[in-house]
């Protein structure tokens, strides 16, 4: 998911049959990320215009998956040794069916819901339908799985195509096979692939933004508009802006661009507010629950939780979240409620300053104790090398 730059070695007034792209590990450790290539340098490599067909075959002369991003990359998921490389080759010609590792879609069917998923874990916030119903839920939600498979079509679908039949039941009286179905298809309950069982409410939930009065965040309600830039097979992207909120006398408006690659425990997160008279402060982190106030990291750069779950008591496993700051913040801290709503205790994050229009980009994710992550020490270094990862970019060349 890492940004890297590429660069291109090809004279002028050549045109090749065949390119290879070389990416460059100069870290001491394994490397396995997406990553961006410019499409524009590979078009005049290989003499072909934006929108003609092509394929890529890594080293052993197998045809892999890409990605054309909304914003001029070619995407490659990469292995790469320590200190070492890889190639691939790209050609004319027509690629097979690519299966897809990331995918995501507004839900209107359920109040207008953006939720997205990767071979890891899937994310959803909230929109207008909600709003407008009065519920209150603000940040990032998490649902967890331990599937690569691409769960969240599927958890919408059975769980909202059963509601009548439910209902009906109960209307009938037949309390019992009602809960029955109910067990059996709602998306709170683990049927072998994952659920939903975090807690957001009026919160930062996993991982979301929020422009500061002193110690106040002022968490914008739901999304306004949005669209989906990327939409795999190795990259999700959507851009969404909120609804004016009032902040020290400021009618401000919120946007983020939020993208997931296939493999990464992290979305990448883009933030900026237009209509600021002056610099704010901007916190970007996690609720924290008051079931388990102890399980939080503060670092220089990163602020990371073990969350308890909306039942710890029955669930017994923890989802770990958690927000990096590659660019840097002022501080990370804690900001406690003065009351215990829901269990929402308060937040773990990180604080900048930022002026209008400004871009600020951090990093938000998590992990399940019953997939890839099983201890909040595991979760630490997941991070770690994340973050290092960021700083130390795989590095690309099309020749």
């Amino acid at each position: 998911m890492w940004a890297v730059l590429a660069m291109w070695l090809i004279p002028q007034g050549m045109r090749a049959q065949e390119v290879t792209i070389t990416v460059t590990n100069d870290e001491k450790v394994q490397r396995q990320e997406v990553v961006e290539v410019d499409i524009q340098a590979v078009y005049r490599a290989l003499g072909i215009q934006a929108g003609e067909p092509f394929l890529v075959k890594n080293a052993l002369g197998q045809e892999v998956i890409y990605q054309v991003s909304y914003d001029g990359k070619l995407l490659l998921d990469a292995s790469v040794r320590p200190c070492g490389t890889a190639d691939f080759t790209v050609m004319k010609g027509v690629p097979r069916a690519m299966k897809s590792f990331v995918t995501g879609k507004q839900y209107p069917e359920r109040v207008d819901d953006i939720a997205w998923e990767n071979d890891r874990t899937a994310y959803r916030i909230y929109g207008p339908a909600l709003q407008k119903s009065g519920e209150r839920a603000f940040g990032v939600d998490v649902w967890v799985k331990n599937t690569p498979d691409l769960e969240v079509e599927k958890r919408y679908v059975t769980e909202l195509s059963n509601h009548p039949t439910i209902e009906a039941l109960k209307a009938e009286g037949k309390k019992e096979e009602a809960l029955a179905m109910e067990e059996a298809t709602t998306y709170h309950f683990d049927h072998g692939y994952g659920l939903d069982c975090y807690k957001v409410g009026p919160t930062l939930g996993g991982g979301a933004p929020a422009l500061m009065n002193g110690e106040e965040l002022i968490l914008p309600y739901c999304y306004k508009d949005y669209r989906i830039l990327d939409n795999g097979p190795l990259r999700f992207t959507v851009q969404v802006s909120y609804n004016p909120t009032a902040i020290q006398g400021d009618q401000v408006v919120e946007n983020r661009i939020i993208s997931l690659d296939k493999g990464s425990n992290f979305n990448k997160c883009v933030v900026w507010y237009d209509g600021l008279s002056k610099p704010t402060n901007l916190a970007m982190g996690v609720v924290m629950h008051q079931e388990d106030l102890e399980t939080v990291l503060l670092g220089k750069d990163m602020v990371l939780y073990a969350d308890p779950t909306d039942n710890p008591a029955k669930q017994n496993f923890q989802i770990y979240v958690g927000c990096l700051f590659p660019n840097g913040v002022s501080s990370t801290r804690t900001i406690m409620n003065k009351e215990v709503v829901n269990g929402n205790a308060g937040h773990a994050v990180g604080v900048t300053t930022v002026k209008s229009g400004e871009r600020y980009t951090y990093y938000f994710g998590s992990a399940w104790s019953k997939n890839d992550v099983r201890t909040f020490n595991e979760w630490k270094l997941r991070a770690e090398e994340s973050i290092n990862a960021i700083h130390a970019p795989l590095h690309t060349t099309v020749k």
